[in-house]
């Protein structure tokens, strides 16, 4: 018999309150807890993802999903990801870099697990975001690229040759593609990309900067390059973005 066999089958635990383990998580400090069900609708978040989220209340976020909460191309990261945990994937401790809902970029440490009934049959999806802000460093997994994360965020602005961003780190190419693939699930140069286009979308919204400089001080010397690589992360133009941002400001 399984560990989680023994568990399910134990007449102490069948007895337990389960919601007086789930307010357990409204104790971790910097740590968002929530479960979905199987069509990715929020059944249960701890105080920290509530708030979060910008709710006042569980109630306010029972049976929502993420396009209710989060930019748009976050939440379709977010339910893509999800559609494959409920498929049986797993993903433990990856580092991610995303913009809150206050539009601040800040480090999460992200775990997720597909969530089992009795039968042993995929109902919905639980996890545990841990908001690191600025530091990677309580993740002694992470040493081998602190380096180049650091380089990439004070330098991201700029033309970075991969070969500089592998020489911090004292490592090969090659060795740096490997320990990006398998701590961010991005090659460096997605990374970089990712940084400038989350950059200059934040650029869009909060200044009045024309959109040529946008995405030249993000970054991209090329115009159309800048607007197809922000289209394809943001789903729409960064002419969108700032007309959205004007029709708010009425």
């Amino acid at each position: 018999m399984s560990t989680i066999e023994r568990l399910n089958n134990d007449p102490f635990l069948q007895e337990a309150n389960i919601t007086q383990l789930l307010e357990m998580f409204d104790l971790l400090p910097n740590t968002l807890f929530w479960v979905k069900n199987f069509e990715g609708q929020v059944k249960y978040g701890n105080l920290r993802f509530i708030e979060h989220v910008g709710a006042k209340s569980l109630a306010q976020i029972i049976d929502k999903t993420d396009y209710d909460f989060a930019p748009r191309h976050l939440a379709k990261q977010f339910v893509t990801d999800d559609k494959k945990i409920v498929l049986g994937d797993v993903v433990t401790n990856r580092l991610e870099l995303n913009m809150d809902v206050r539009g601040n970029i800040a480090w999460y440490s992200t775990s997720k697990r597909p969530l089992y009934n009795k039968q042993h049959v995929i109902i919905g999806s639980y996890g545990i975001t841990r908001i690191l802000h600025d530091k990677v460093e309580p993740y002694p997994e992470l040493h081998s690229i602190r380096k180049p994360l650091e380089f990439i965020k004070e330098n991201f602005a700029r033309d970075i040759c991969i070969q500089e961003l592998a020489d911090t780190a004292h490592i090969s190419i090659s060795a740096l593609e490997r320990r990006f693939k398998k701590f961010l699930q991005k090659t460096p140069k997605q990374f970089i990309t990712q940084i400038r286009l989350e950059y200059a979308r934040k650029q869009l919204i909060e200044t009045v900067t024309p959109i040529a400089d946008v995405g030249f001080n993000s970054g991209f010397s090329d115009h159309s390059y800048f607007s197809k690589q922000y289209k394809l992360l943001f789903d729409e133009l960064p002419s969108v973005t700032r007309k959205h941002r004007d029709a708010n400001e009425i």
